[in-house]
C-alpha cells in the first residue's frame, strides 16, 4: 500500500464567529468531522488505499504527493456536498462565500482562497468508486466500536455497540418527470432537434421542411392539446387523433435526425468539432432512436389499443433505463419512479449495511440472510435483527434461529403479532425502537439524497447514495463528540467555578 505523507499548506485561523445556535452546533459539529477524518487516520487510509488502486505506475513522490491532495480535497467536497444537499452549482456558489466551507474542504490560503467549479465539483463526485468509499464507512464504524479509537473520535471511554440492527426498504425516486407517454415522445423529439441544431450550426445543413425550432413548437403545441382532452366529452377519440398526428410527427423528425447524423460523420473533418465532440452528438442521436420505435408503440397500446402494458416493458424514461415502477402504497403515492433502497441501522442510529437495487427490487424477505452474513462479515454476528412483515418468511425464521441470531421481525399473521407483543416484553422494545428507522429513511432520503435524487445514470446514483451514507455516519458521530465536548466544557466551568 502507498503511504504518502506531506506537509500541510499554511492556512488562516477560522474566524470565530458568533451566530445563532443553529449555525454554532452547525459549524461545531463540523469542526468535529473534520477532526475525525483527520486524526482517526481515515483519511490517510483512504488516501494509501485509493493511491494503491490508481497511481500503481507513478514513481515521482511530488506527483504522489499532488495527488494525496487532490484525492482529499475530492472527499472533502464529496462529502460537504452530501451533508449540505445542495446541488454542485449552489455549493460552488457557498464554497466562494463561505469561510467555513472553505475551511472543511482546505482551500483557504493565506495569500488568498481559490474554490472550483460546479463541473470540477461533479467530477469529484464520481472520482471514486462505491466500493472504495464503502471500505470508509466500515472503517468510521469499525473505528466506534474500538474501545482505543472510539475514546479518540467520540471522547468518551464507552464505545458504541454493534448488536442490535433495524432494517426497512424505501424507493430512491429518480430526477424524471411522470412518465406519460407523449411526454416520451416530446423529450426524444426535443433530443433529436436539439442535436439537428448542432449539427446544422455547425454548417452541415440538410433539407427540412422547418427549422428545428419550428418542429420543436409543433410538439409541444400537440402535448398542450393532448393535455386539454381530459376535460372533453369525446376526450378518447380526440387522444387518438393527437397521438396518431403525433407519430407522424416524430417518424418526420427521427428522418430528419438520421440524416443529418450520417452527414456529421461524413463529414466531420468540415466542422469545428473534435471527434469526442462528434461522438457525444452522435451517440446521444443513436439512444432516442433506438428507444423511439418502441416509445412509439407503447403509446399506441396504451392510447389507441387501450391496452395495458406490463411494468417490465414500459420505458419509463429516455434517458434513465434502470429506472422501475415501484408500488408503495404509501399516502403520498400508490407508485413510484426510481430504484429501491433497503438500509440497516445500528441502535445510535449508524448505518451498517446497506443494498441499492439496479433491477426491480425483489421483496424484502429475500434481503435479510445476505445483510446478516455482511454484517457478521464486516463486524460480528448480531444479537438480533428486525423488520417489517415485508421482511418475515419461513425460511428467514429458520435461518435466524439456525444462526442464534433473536428474530425480532414482525410476523405476517396479527394473532402471532399480538401474542409475541402480550409474552416477549424484548420483541416489543425492539420493535418499538423500529419506528425510529422509519424516520430514518426520511432523513437520509430528504436532508442527504434530496427529492428527487440528482445524479444521472445507476452507476453515479449508486456512488452518491454510498457518499450519503458516508456523510450521515459521520455527522451522527460527530453530532455524539460535539455534545461530549460540551459536557467536558461545562464540567470545566463547573470546576472552575467550585
Amino acid at each position: 500500500m502507498i503511504k504518502i505523507t506531506f506537509q500541510p499548506e499554511l492556512r488562516p485561523v477560522l474566524r470565530n464567529v458568533i451566530g445563532p445556535k443553529d449555525y454554532r452546533e452547525f459549524r461545531g459539529i463540523l469542526l468535529e468531522s473534520s477532526r475525525i477524518l483527520h486524526e482517526a487516520g481515515l483519511e490517510d487510509a483512504f488516501v494509501s488505499r485509493y493511491l494503491s488502486t490508481h497511481a500503481k505506475g507513478i514513481v515521482s513522490q511530488r506527483v504522489l504527493e499532488s495527488h494525496a491532495k487532490t484525492v482529499v480535497k475530492a472527499l472533502r467536497h464529496s462529502i460537504l456536498l452530501s451533508l449540505t444537499g445542495l446541488s454542485c452549482r449552489e455549493l460552488a456558489t457557498r464554497l466562494a462565500d463561505s469561510d467555513l466551507f472553505r475551511w472543511f474542504v482546505g482551500v483557504d490560503k493565506v495569500d488568498g482562497s481559490r474554490t472550483y467549479s460546479k463541473s470540477t465539483l461533479d467530477r469529484f463526485a464520481k472520482m471514486f468508486d462505491d466500493s472504495e468509499i464503502e471500505e470508509l464507512i466500515h472503517s468510521l464504524n469499525k473505528a466506534v466500536i474500538d474501545g482505543d479509537s472510539s475514546g479518540l473520535i467520540l471522547l468518551r471511554d464507552n464505545p458504541l455497540v454493534f448488536e442490535d440492527y433495524f432494517a426497512d426498504s424505501t424507493c430512491v425516486k429518480s430526477n424524471i418527470h411522470f412518465p406519460i407517454d407523449w411526454l416520451l415522445l416530446r423529450d426524444i423529439c426535443g433530443t433529436l432537434l436539439k442535436a439537428i441544431q448542432l449539427i446544422r450550426s455547425a454548417g452541415l445543413l440538410n433539407r427540412m421542411e422547418s427549422s428545428p425550432e419550428c418542429f420543436a413548437k409543433r410538439v409541444n403545441k400537440l402535448c398542450i392539446e393532448m393535455t386539454h382532452t381530459r376535460r372533453r366529452a369525446d376526450s378518447k377519440s380526440a387522444r387518438k387523433q393527437i397521438l396518431r398526428r403525433m407519430k407522424k410527427l416524430s417518424k418526420t423528425v427521427e428522418r430528419h435526425a438520421m440524416k443529418h447524423r450520417d452527414k456529421l460523420i461524413a463529414r466531420r473533418c468540415e466542422t469545428e468539432f473534435s471527434e469526442a465532440q462528434a461522438k457525444l452528438i452522435i451517440d446521444r442521436i443513436d439512444n432516442v432512436l433506438e428507444q423511439l420505435p418502441a416509445a412509439l408503440r407503447q403509446a399506441h397500446e396504451r392510447i389507441i389499443g387501450e391496452r395495458k402494458v406490463p411494468n417490465k416493458d414500459k420505458i419509463l424514461s429516455a434517458y434513465e433505463k434502470d429506472v422501475h415502477v415501484i408500488v408503495r402504497g404509501k399516502a403520498s403515492g400508490e407508485i413510484e419512479f426510481g430504484n429501491g433502497l433497503t438500509l440497516v441501522e445500528q441502535t445510535d442510529g449508524l448505518i451498517a449495511d446497506w443494498q441499492f437495487f439496479k433491477d426491480a427490487p425483489p421483496a424484502d424477505s429475500s434481503f435479510v440472510k445476505e445483510s446478516v452474513q455482511r454484517i457478521t462479515h464486516q463486524y460480528h454476528a448480531p444479537k438480533s435483527y428486525v423488520g417489517d412483515r415485508g421482511f418475515d418468511s419461513k425460511s428467514n425464521k429458520d435461518y435466524l434461529e439456525e444462526a442464534e441470531i433473536f428474530n425480532a421481525i414482525c410476523p405476517r399473521s396479527v394473532d402471532e403479532m399480538r401474542e409475541r407483543n402480550e409474552n416477549d416484553d424484548l420483541f416489543t422494545r425492539l420493535q418499538t425502537r423500529r419506528s425510529a428507522t422509519e424516520a430514518r429513511i426520511a432523513v437520509f432520503k430528504n436532508n442527504y439524497l434530496g427529492k428527487p435524487l440528482r445524479s444521472k445514470g445507476f452507476a453515479n446514483r449508486k456512488t452518491r447514495v454510498v457518499l450519503c451514507i458516508l456523510a450521515h455516519n459521520l455527522w451522527k458521530i460527530s453530532s455524539m463528540a460535539y455534545e461530549r465536548r460540551k459536557e467536558l466544557e461545562a464540567e470545566r466551568e463547573n470546576a472552575k467555578a467550585a
